[in-house]
C-alpha cells in the first residue's frame, strides 16, 4: 500500500509546490517509485517545475470521464521513478467540487501503487483542502517562520480538526453541539477540543473513541525559507506547542533554509536540487527526505470520507 502525504498550509506562496518537486526528485533517487498529484485544482502549477507546458492528461480527464482509471492520466517526468498527475486542464470551477467528485479522486488515489504519492494542496481552509488533506493519516504542513505565516498554519490545523470531526459526525448532531458551545461561551469561534469535551462530559465512551480517531494522524512540517536571524529552535517549539494543544502527533522535519536561487531554479524550470546539488538547501531537503523514508515503515491507515 503506497504512503500518501498531502502537503498543505494555510497560506499561499509558503513553497508546498516547491517541497513536493524536490522531495519527489530526492526519493525516486532512491529508487523509490513516487507519484506527485497537484491538487491545486484551479491554480496548478507543478507541472511546470518539470517543463511541462500543458500535460494533455489530468485529473479534468478523470473527472469528465474521459479516462476511467487514474492510472490512466499519469504522466512520467524526466526524474527515473517519477511520475505526475496535473490539473493544469481543470477549470476555475474545480476550486469547489461536489462531494461525490472529491470522494471518486480520493478514492482512486488510494488504489494507487506506489512507494510514495505525494498531494500538492491549494493554499487556505476550502472543504477541497481539507478533505484532501484528510485523505491519508499522515501530512505534511509548509508554513515559512513570519508570524503571518505560523497563524495562517495554526488556522489550518484547526480547520482540519473541525472538518474530521464533521466527517466523524452527522451533521444535526455536529451542529446541535457547536451550537451549544457557542451559547455557552459567547465565543465566534469554536475549536476541536471544545466538542470532544462536550460530547466526553455526555457520552465518556464516545468521546474516547472521537479522541482516539484523531489521535491516529502523524503530523509532519516543514519551515521553509529559513533565515540565520531566526531562531534556531522556532521548529521544535511548535513543535512542542502543536503536542500539548492537539491529540494529534506532531513531528518537525527541519528548516529548508532561504536561498534567491530558488527563484532561478523556477524560472529555468530546473529543479532546484538538480541545479544547485550542493548547497545548504538541498543537503537540508536531502535530510527531509530521509527523515520521511526513514521513519515508521508501515503504511499509514487510510481514513474514510462518508
Amino acid at each position: 500500500m503506497s504512503r500518501i502525504f498531502p502537503i498543505g498550509g494555510g497560506k499561499g506562496g509558503v513553497g508546498k509546490s516547491f517541497i513536493t518537486a524536490n522531495l519527489g526528485v530526492i526519493l525516486a533517487r532512491q529508487n523509490k517509485k513516487v507519484l506527485l498529484v497537484d491538487l491545486d485544482l484551479g491554480g496548478s502549477n507543478l507541472h511546470t517545475f518539470f517543463g511541462f507546458n500543458n500535460p494533455k492528461v489530468g485529473i479534468s480527464s478523470f473527472l469528465n470521464r474521459s479516462v476511467e482509471d487514474l492510472n490512466d492520466v499519469v504522466v512520467p517526468t524526466p526524474e527515473k521513478n517519477l511520475f505526475l498527475i496535473s490539473s493544469k486542464s481543470c477549470s476555475m470551477e474545480s476550486a469547489n467540487l461536489f462531494a461525490t467528485q472529491k470522494t471518486k479522486i480520493i478514492n482512486a488515489i488510494k488504489k494507487l501503487s506506489y512507494d510514495y504519492i505525494f498531494l500538492d494542496l491549494g493554499a487556505g481552509i476550502s472543504f477541497n483542502a481539507l478533505d484532501f488533506y484528510l485523505t491519508s493519516n499522515e501530512g505534511v504542513f509548509v508554513f515559512t517562520p513570519e508570524p503571518t505565516s505560523i497563524e495562517n498554519a495554526f488556522n489550518f490545523i484547526k480547520a482540519v480538526y473541525l472538518r474530521k470531526l464533521k466527517l466523524l459526525l452527522k451533521q444535526k448532531e455536529y451542529n446541535s453541539i457547536k451550537k451549544m458551545i457557542l451559547e455557552s461561551s459567547g465565543n465566534i469561534v469554536v475549536k476541536a477540543p471544545e466538542i470532544i469535551n462536550l460530547i466526553k462530559k455526555t457520552d465518556p465512551e464516545r468521546g474516547m473513541i472521537l479522541q482516539t480517531s484523531l489521535s491516529e494522524y502523524r503530523y509532519k512540517f516543514i519551515l521553509n525559507q529559513f533565515r540565520k536571524s531566526i531562531d534556531a529552535k522556532l521548529g521544535e517549539k511548535i513543535e512542542s506547542v502543536c503536542n500539548r494543544h492537539f491529540y494529534s502527533g506532531f513531528d518537525f522535519l527541519g528548516n529548508v533554509g532561504f536561498d534567491e536561487r530558488v527563484y532561478d531554479s523556477v524560472l529555468s524550470r530546473n529543479i532546484f536540487v538538480n541545479k544547485y546539488p550542493y548547497t545548504l538547501i538541498a543537503s537540508d531537503l536531502e535530510n527531509i527526505a530521509g527523515k520521511i523514508s526513514n521513519a515508521d515503515k508501515q503504511p499509514a491507515l487510510l481514513s474514510k470520507i462518508s
